[in-house]
């Protein structure tokens, strides 16, 4: 801790505390305790938050991949697909910010500590959340015969999904996209404001409480789309 705060303290007195603030985020939580990041690039010394990887795995790959197993025995197509992909994005994300998955330091491999600032990498990467996008957009269709909360889920995460993508793929020119990340901040903030929700409603309902949360259900769209064809 004292060496962190020693080479802040340094960054700062060289001003380059603005540098510090454009720095994209999404590819500065790397891979061990304490990432080097190469100076000339308009970055601190050190940065890296190795915290949220375990969290990656368990409680959002583990506990999603748990979900959709049960979800396709009993028969639930959507939610087993739903809670499946993002199961599998969870581990994927959480693998590729392990250091012994090798991911990034394979573009790398003479200065794996500085990997994921890797042009060609960032640009790989960005692929995976502009597919995932895609995929949400598949979902956000489907949402449509639900209920307005889900629908809403579905519908930000497409955007959330394809300005994380731009971020990457700035960060493969070496620019810090700062809009376009904080753009996906505030459409994921809300994600999980409604995500959140419809948890206490179906833990609500699960415990059949004296009275139900609305969603703002969507059959009766679906049913006078099916009447008006008929």
């Amino acid at each position: 801790m004292a060496s962190h705060g020693q080479r802040l303290s340094s960054d700062m007195e060289m001003g380059e505390t603005g540098k510090i603030e454009n720095r994209p985020q999404a590819v500065s939580q790397v891979e061990h305790h304490e990432v080097e990041i190469n100076p000339t690039a308009g970055t601190p010394t050190t940065l890296g938050n190795p915290m949220p990887i375990g969290v990656f795995y368990f409680f959002g790959g583990l506990l999603m991949v748990i979900a959709s197993i049960l979800e396709f025995f009993l028969g639930h197509t959507f939610q087993f697909a739903v809670f499946g992909s993002f199961g599998a994005f969870w581990f994927s994300f959480g693998a590729t910010l392990t250091p012994s998955f090798n991911a990034a330091a394979a573009y790398q491999p003479e200065s794996p500590e500085t990997a994921l600032t890797n042009a060609t990498f960032n640009a790989t990467f960005a692929y995976f959340p502009l597919y995932m996008a895609l995929l949400c957009s598949i979902y956000f269709i489907a949402s449509l015969k639900t209920n307005v909360v889900l629908m809403l889920t579905f519908l930000l995460l497409v955007p959330m999904l394809a300005c994380l993508s731009g971020v990457f793929f700035k960060a493969a020119e070496g620019v810090a996209a700062t809009n376009l990340m904080t753009a996906a901040g505030a459409c994921g903030f809300v994600v999980c404001i409604l995500c959140w929700y419809l948890l206490l409603v179906q833990i609500l309902a699960s415990v059949e409480f004296p009275f139900n949360l609305p969603v703002g259900d969507l059959e009766w769209l679906v049913k006078r789309m099916k009447h008006k064809r008929s």
